[in-house]
Order: structure tokens, then C-alpha cells, then sequence
């Protein structure tokens, strides 16, 4: 990866110019970081990119290799594998619940419990989610119960 830093007029704006053949993970992980310290992720749908902030998100699934990143009214595809994810978010109130799924522990309405130690979460959407037993202690800790 080449980087090339430029002085700018002072009177113009600050720039960031992206050229890739391939827009990487590493690649999306920068623009994140340069969009407002990390304050903002960048997700994709219908082929464009979209930046929306992580308190907007509810949770994030990964099925058949791909990520989806769920909101009130939309899903968008990241390119960002779940366990990155995970890291990045772990203090902006995100935690794995399962395999497959890391929430936003903001969206909970309500805990049911479920068969066999797990829960079900109810969001403020209206989805559920299913918090396997092994993240449950986890769970409760970060809600302080």
C-alpha cells in the first residue's frame, strides 16, 4: 500500500483520495477510521457506499460468509468480517450474543428467557435475537444485572 501526502491551499478543504483495484477489508477499515475518528461505518447497498453511525445499528449477522449490518428500516451489507467488528465496536455498547450475531445491547426492549440457559432478546424493531448461554453471563454483566 503506497501512501502520498500532499500540503493542501490553506484556504481549501482537507482531502482523502481512495484508489484500489479492490475495495479490501483493511481498505473499508481505514475509510472508517478517516470518517470522523471511527465515529461512522461504512456499508454498502445497492452498490453504493453508505455512512451511517454505529448507535444506528441494531445488530450485525454474518450468513453464508457475508455480513449484514441491521437498522430500523434497513440492512446493509459490510465488508468488515464479524470479529473485526466485534473489536471495533466492543466500547459503543456492541456485543457478540452468538455465532453469528453482534448486538447493540441500546436496542434491547426486552429479555426473555428461552429453552436450555439461552435468551431471546426483543428489540425496539421488533426482531429477535437469540443470545446463546455461553455470551449470557457476558450479557449480564454489560447491562449490569
Amino acid at each position: 500500500m503506497k501512501i502520498t501526502i500532499l500540503d493542501n491551499d490553506s484556504g481549501s478543504e482537507d482531502e482523502i483520495i481512495v484508489k484500489c483495484s479492490n475495495l479490501s477489508p483493511e481498505i473499508i477499515r481505514l475509510l472508517n477510521s478517516f470518517k470522523s475518528g471511527k465515529d461512522k461505518l461504512a456499508v454498502f447497498k445497492d452498490s453504493q457506499i453508505v455512512v451511517i453511525e454505529p448507535k444506528e445499528i441494531f445488530y450485525f449477522e454474518s450468513v453464508d460468509n457475508n455480513v449484514f449490518a441491521y437498522t430500523k428500516e434497513n440492512v446493509y451489507e459490510s465488508k468488515s468480517k464479524l470479529y473485526q467488528l466485534e473489536e471495533e465496536l466492543l466500547s459503543k455498547d456492541f456485543i457478540r450474543v452468538n455465532k453469528a450475531v453482534v448486538l447493540n445491547i441500546n436496542k434491547i426492549a426486552k429479555l426473555v428467557p428461552a429453552f436450555g440457559g439461552r435468551f431471546e432478546a426483543v428489540l425496539k424493531n421488533g426482531y429477535k435475537v437469540i443470545i446463546s448461554r455461553m455470551y449470557v453471563p457476558l450479557l449480564k454483566e454489560k447491562l449490569g444485572m
